[in-house]
């Protein structure tokens, strides 16, 4: 029977609660992985083991893993039984020998052995340099243990031994949902979505608002926030996305403001909204895609004043990260492309020539006094749509990551 045996960096830190953490990655496996015909995920020591029947997609389970939460690195294994109270291997020897890629792929090889189960009787150096003698003969291939083209690894566990072929990376972090859930205010530029990446690494469920410049400008960012929200789905399987239209609630602010400060009134108001939002989400923090300094809106005089708007935490994953560096991560999570779709945003929308980077809190305080912010907070509320975004979809299909992969209902 193959296998994928997942392992976990970070989770083994968590003493007590280690085992929440790996039920949630296990729950999270199951989710991910329910319509590739699965038969067992469950924990062992030090390892979670996911049981497939012998036809498998190992591409379709590769891309699913490699965008789960929690996982170090995983692999795709076979097992042979192993009785502790004897140290022969030749069943492994055998079973290494028969399932080894294909002699042209591989000129150089190592074995490492890693004991979970400390009382079998040989040692991980033992078990290497028995095993690695015995594919030098059915092989005709040398050992380095440096360089080598293919690594073997074994793992001992109680009454059975794992081999595989080789590792793949996963993202790290914590599993989805061991950390709360918060709210991200997605613009649909570079930054927001690795900002929501970036919390949902470390376990965070992420719930999206996306503030639009209707009726004033055309629907292009709301698509386009829709696909990196389908993107960042495939990471933490269920999304909810609230579209709030602010073309109307810029209009009055512009009407009522001055210039160089509507930036910041314009932040504020988003804050407040997203604020009430994350109530009714039972949402713990809000998250920017702020990098200091970055824009008149992020400098560290103006950031503070934004956020004195709200009584909940604001999460700035990215706020000493440059956009070169911003940009990388972005290419490497695949929204870059995305991101620089050309749109019609909100932030374009009724802005200052020359926006004031030091604001003053009592400046906003006295233009605040004039506008009717209750109404605005209520009127973005009560006409805010929502839509909801699943991965994988329910029904039996092949894994894709097209927007056809979701299902998709807006309320």
């Amino acid at each position: 029977m193959p296998y994928a045996l997942v392992h976990y960096h970070e989770l083994a830190l968590k003493g007590r609660n280690r085992g929440f953490f790996e039920q949630r990655l296990v729950h999270h496996l199951r989710s991910c992985l329910r319509d590739t015909n699965i038969t067992q995920v469950e924990a062992l020591p030090g390892r979670i083991r996911v049981s497939f029947p012998e036809e498998i997609d190992w591409t379709a389970v590769r891309e699913r893993l490699a965008r789960t939460f929690g996982i170090a690195n995983f692999c795709f294994a076979r097992s042979v039984p192993l009785n502790r109270s004897s140290p022969d291997l030749t069943h492994l020897k055998e079973a290494i020998g028969k399932d080894v890629p294909p002699l042209p792929s591989f000129s150089t090889f190592r074995v490492s052995t890693k004991r979970a189960e400390k009382r079998f009787p040989k040692t991980s150096v033992e078990i290497d340099r028995e095993v690695g003698a015995s594919l030098c003969r059915q092989t005709g291939k040398h050992v380095d243990l440096t360089h080598p083209d293919l690594t073997i690894t074994i793992e001992v566990l109680k009454n059975e031994a794992y081999y595989s072929f080789g590792r793949e990376p996963g993202p790290g972090g914590l599993p989805t949902g061991t950390s709360g859930k918060a709210v991200c205010l997605l613009s649909g530029g570079i930054d927001s979505p690795v900002a929501a990446y970036r919390m949902m690494k470390r376990g965070c469920r992420v719930v999206f608002v996306h503030f639009h410049g209707r009726p004033f400008l055309s629907r292009t960012s709301e698509e386009k926030v829709r696909d990196l929200v389908h993107l960042l789905t495939t990471y933490q399987l269920n999304s909810r996305l609230h579209l709030v239209p602010f073309g109307e609630i810029q209009r009055q602010i512009v009407l009522g403001a001055p210039a160089p400060i509507r930036i910041v009134l314009y932040r504020r108001l988003m804050i407040r909204i997203a604020t009430e939002l994350a109530t009714r989400e039972e949402a713990f923090a809000l998250v920017t895609g702020d990098s200091l300094g970055q824009v008149a809106s992020q400098t560290a005089q103006n950031i503070q004043v934004v956020s004195e708007a709200t009584a909940l935490p604001i999460l700035r994953p990215l706020i000493g990260m440059d956009k070169i560096e911003i940009t990388q991560q972005a290419q490497h999570i695949g929204s870059f492309e995305t991101s620089i779709e050309p749109d019609q945003d909100c932030c374009t929308l009724f802005v200052p020539p020359h926006p004031n980077t030091k604001c003053r809190l009592d400046d906003i305080h006295h233009a605040e006094r004039r506008l009717l912010i209750a109404d605005m907070v209520k009127e973005g509320l009560e006409t805010t749509e929502l839509a909801e975004f699943a991965y994988p979809p329910k029904r039996r299909a092949p894994i894709s990551l097209s927007k056809e992969s979701f299902s998709l209902t807006n309320r």
